[in-house]
């Protein structure tokens, strides 16, 4: 249920992150998200309309490594998060991931092509090795078609 004071829900995300500079930098000149509020120990983004915290832990970082789900024959990380952009967006952030050398965990594609639920996706880490999924419907109605 919504709250009459938004237009939509607005949802809050909190993620561990290594340090505070590179994770700025990162969302911020990078993905180009606004920053928010800060402390010495987290940092806040407007992520595409929602609210993001970055908490300062870097020893939640092991050497292990993060399991990963067959799809399309591609290990996608099960833990993520992201973005549902505007086709146009996505192909603009794609460009611009693909001209800074990104090194992507899956090189952005297009899934179903030409079927029901037709998207665009990558995925690629934070500087802290969080993973991040963005994608695209082509047609924005279907982004919960089955």
């Amino acid at each position: 249920m919504s709250s009459p004071l938004f237009a939509r829900t607005v949802f809050h995300l909190a993620y561990p992150v290594r340090d505070k500079e590179t994770t700025r930098e990162f969302y911020r000149d990078i993905l180009g998200c606004t920053q928010g509020r800060e402390a010495d120990t987290w940092i806040d983004f407007d992520f595409f309309g929602h609210q993001v915290s970055f908490h300062v832990k870097p020893e939640s970082f092991s050497a292990n490594t993060e399991p990963t789900n067959k799809v399309d024959g591609k290990d996608v990380p099960v833990r993520h998060f992201g973005a549902v952009l505007p086709w146009n967006e996505w192909q603009a952030l794609a460009d611009k991931l693909t001209a800074r050398g990104t090194d992507f965990v899956i090189e952005p594609y297009i899934r179903f092509k030409g079927e029901t639920g037709e998207q665009a996706t990558m995925f690629f880490l934070d500087p802290s090795g969080n993973a991040l999924e963005f994608k695209s419907f082509k047609d924005p109605a279907q982004i919960f078609a089955s």
